[in-house]
């Protein structure tokens, strides 16, 4: 009885940055759990791509999450085809590498351009607005729905910026995490509280979860720097948050909403 509640089977969910690393993961634990997933993301053919091994249970979705107009024609054509919306994961995001060269640049607070400040912004939160504006309306209105923001450790811990450190390079010259990725993060946070509240009356749960980081072939100096950090001695595997996902999407979590999530190996406790 109590698996049966992370059951999807009949869901209709939609993944925005379905095409990224995260994003597939999160369509594929959807689907293992019995959902019909829309992967949206702005690169469709990655998308297009990735839809071709999901044996009919995916679809790919051209989507810019910063445009109004763009989400707006997603939702239309979902409902089009689908008929329902159950399920809107708020995935998309821009996460800003730090690279290795001793330059000063841009990632660092006293030149970070406003053009990126904006487009992050824009993709990171504003998408999670507009998303959340109109999938989560339309799911007030028929009385169910969840949607999940996923947020990063980063949203309740300040980036360390000494796993960035490269040595020879003067300190007001090192790379660092810039200041958009914490502040999308952590305002995520704040609209999972808002949109929890406002249509809890609609039976809308609304939940963020906040991963680790998540091994991709990183510089080994720099996994050693942040293992460093980690309880568990390790970055996360990219399928370690699949049933999280299912958790969160499902009647598994029924009197959950409001709530985030942290998943990093312990990093955050220490």
């Amino acid at each position: 009885m109590t698996l049966n509640k992370f059951d999807l089977s009949g869901k209709i969910a939609i993944v925005t940055g379905g095409a990224g690393l995260l994003g597939k993961e999160h369509t594929l634990a959807l689907i293992d759990s019995g959902a019909f997933v829309w992967v949206a993301d702005i690169d469709y053919q990655e998308a297009k791509n990735f839809c071709k091994s999901l044996d009919g249970r995916g679809s790919p979705i051209l989507l810019n999450v910063g445009d109004n107009e763009s989400v707006k024609d997603a939702l239309k054509k979902i409902l089009s085809q689908s008929g329902v919306i159950n399920i809107l994961i708020n995935n998309a995001a821009i996460n800003p590498s730090v690279n290795s060269n001793g330059d000063i640049n841009s990632s660092r607070l006293e030149y970070f351009d406003l053009e990126d400040w904006n487009n992050q912004i824009n993709v990171g939160l504003t998408g999670a607005f507009l998303c959340s504006k109109y999938f989560g309306s339309w799911m007030a209105k028929n009385n169910s729905g969840v949607i999940l923001n996923i947020a990063s450790d980063l949203s309740v811990i300040a980036p360390d910026q000494r796993i960035y450190r490269k040595k020879g390079i003067d300190e007001n010259k090192q790379q660092v995490k810039p200041i958009t990725y914490s502040i999308i993060k952590t305002a995520l946070i704040g609209l999972t509280k808002y949109l929890a509240t406002y249509w809890a009356d609609n039976n809308i749960r609304v939940n963020a979860l906040s991963p680790g980081g998540i091994y991709d072939n990183q510089n080994e100096d720099f996994i050693q720097k942040l293992t460093s950090l980690i309880p568990l001695g390790r970055m996360a595997k990219r399928d370690e948050y699949r049933s999280a996902i299912q958790f969160l999407c499902s009647d598994a979590s029924s009197y959950m909403t409001g709530q985030n999530i942290i998943i990093d190996g312990g990093r955050s406790v220490w």
